[in-house]
């Protein structure tokens, strides 16, 4: 996790911050996490998945790429994927779409 904290802080423009929303799993409050300076770690209440614009995410993919099918081996499961990962990557505004939860506004 610190790796990839590491690698987000060396996107964040120069003089910028960044805020972070994580589940609580553990790695992600551990306490052995080295924070970089221009993160902050917005963890969020647990079990509760719907205010997590991520979970979307996974379930468009679910919805329209990976839930029901057969594979005949670990390659065809990692192509598959692949490829749902790389459909949904081309198409940015569906991605921004999904990260609205319309349940949350009142929040």
């Amino acid at each position: 996790m610190n790796l990839h904290l590491a690698a987000i802080a060396a996107e964040v423009a120069p003089g910028q911050h960044a805020a972070l929303l994580l589940d609580q799993a553990g790695w992600h409050l551990s306490g052995k996490l080295v924070v970089p300076s221009n993160l902050t770690i917005v963890p969020l209440p647990a079990k509760c998945p719907e205010l997590n614009p991520q979970e979307n995410v996974w379930q468009f993919m679910r919805d329209n790429w990976l839930s029901n099918r057969i594979f005949d081996s670990d390659t065809a499961i990692v192509d598959h994927c692949c490829h749902a990962w790389n459909q949904l990557e081309a198409t940015p505004w569906t991605i921004m779409s999904l990260g609205l939860r319309h349940s949350a506004h009142g929040f």
